[in-house]
C-alpha cells in the first residue's frame, strides 16, 4: 500500500500569459489551422488574454511567415483558396450585412450596375432590392432573383455561360463575353483579397469576370469585410488606383491605409450593430464614415458612360 501523501492545491490550467512563447505560438497555429479564420477576440477569450498580447503573438507569427495577420484576425500561412460559398456567407455575417448597407445607399435611380458574384456582393443586393430605376447586370443567379422580385422596380439583365451551382453563378468565356456587350457607370465587386499590389481573388474565372466588369465601368465600387485587407491571393484583379470607392466593415491600417490616402480612394467604414443581447443594442443601425480625397461625399454619381475600347 502507497503511503498517504498530502495533495497540493490544484495546479490552474496554463494560460497563454504562463506559456512559454514557443508553447503559446504552436498553441494558436494549431487553432488557425483547425478554425482557418480566427478572430483576435476569440483568441483572446480562449486563453484568457489581453487583446494586446494576441495581437503581439499574431504579428511575430505573421513576420515568421507562419500565418496571415488581417483587420482584427488571421488566417493560415498557405491560404491561398477560399472555403465553399455556403460557408463563407456564414462568416462575418453582420459585417458583410453592413457593408451592404451602407454601399447600397450610394446609388439610386438612373445608375447602371455591374454586380459580380460573391457573399458580399449578396448583402449588397438584398439592401438594393427596394431601391428603384436602376440597370443591373450580374452574373449571379441569387442576385438577379433579388433584385427582380424585390419590392424596387429595376432592369436586370442575367449574364449567361457555364452555370456553376455552389455559389449560383455564371462563368467562363461566354460571361466574359457577355459582359462585353455592356457599359455601366458603375462596377460593384467583391474580392478574395485586398493588399498593397490591388485586388486579387481565389479563383481565376471569378478574376475574369470582375476585370471584364471594372473594364466596361466607369466608376469601381469594392465591398469587402474587413477580412480581406492586407491579404493575398492568386489571380490579380485590377491595381487600387482603379478604386474610386471602398466600403468595408474596418478601416485599413499601415502601408494599405496610406498608398489608398495617397490615390484618393474614397474609405466608407460601415460599423456593424453589436450583436443581439449586447449593451450596446440600441445603436443597432449601422454607420458609415469616410475617409480619404472625396471625404464627406457620401454619393458621387457618375452620370457619364466612357464608351471607348
Amino acid at each position: 500500500m502507497r503511503p498517504w501523501r498530502r495533495q497540493g492545491p490544484a495546479r490552474a490550467a496554463p494560460t497563454i500569459d504562463t506559456m512559454r512563447p514557443s508553447e503559446r505560438h504552436a498553441a494558436i497555429l494549431e487553432i488557425v489551422d483547425e478554425h482557418r479564420h480566427v478572430s483576435v477576440d476569440f483568441l483572446a477569450q480562449r486563453f484568457g488574454a489581453s487583446r494586446e498580447t494576441i495581437r503581439r503573438d499574431l504579428t511575430r507569427l505573421a513576420r515568421d511567415g507562419r500565418l496571415r495577420k488581417y483587420h482584427g484576425g488571421a488566417t493560415g500561412a498557405g491560404a491561398l483558396t477560399e472555403d465553399a460559398f455556403s460557408t463563407r456567407i456564414h462568416e462575418f455575417a453582420r459585417e458583410k450585412r453592413a457593408v451592404g448597407r451602407r454601399a447600397a445607399a450610394l446609388f439610386g435611380a438612373g445608375d447602371s450596375l455591374f454586380i459580380d458574384t460573391g457573399t458580399t456582393t449578396l448583402a449588397f443586393a438584398q439592401e438594393l432590392a427596394g431601391t428603384s430605376g436602376m440597370t443591373i447586370i450580374t452574373n449571379s443567379v441569387s442576385i438577379t432573383q433579388r433584385l427582380a422580385r424585390g419590392p424596387g422596380r429595376n432592369r436586370v439583365f442575367l449574364i449567361g455561360g457555364e452555370y456553376r451551382a455552389e455559389a449560383s453563378e455564371n462563368l467562363g468565356p461566354l460571361a466574359v463575353a457577355q459582359v462585353a456587350q455592356f457599359n455601366a457607370h458603375h462596377a460593384v465587386i467583391t474580392v478574395g483579397a485586398i493588399g498593397l499590389n490591388g485586388l486579387q481573388d481565389y479563383a481565376l474565372e471569378e478574376a475574369e469576370i470582375a476585370r471584364a466588369m471594372i473594364a466596361r465601368a466607369t466608376r469601381v465600387t469594392v465591398v469587402a469585410d474587413a477580412s480581406k485587407l492586407g491579404r493575398c491571393a492568386l489571380f490579380p484583379v485590377c491595381g487600387l488606383e482603379r478604386i474610386a470607392c471602398l466600403v468595408v466593415s474596418a478601416a485599413p491600417e499601415g502601408p494599405l491605409a496610406t498608398k489608398l490616402a495617397e490615390l484618393g480612394v474614397e474609405v466608407i467604414v460601415a460599423e456593424a450593430a453589436p450583436p443581439s443581447g449586447s449593451a450596446d443594442r440600441s445603436q443597432a443601425a449601422s454607420t458609415g464614415t469616410s475617409t480619404g480625397a472625396s471625404a464627406g461625399k457620401s454619393r458621387k454619381l457618375a452620370n457619364r458612360i466612357d464608351c471607348d475600347e
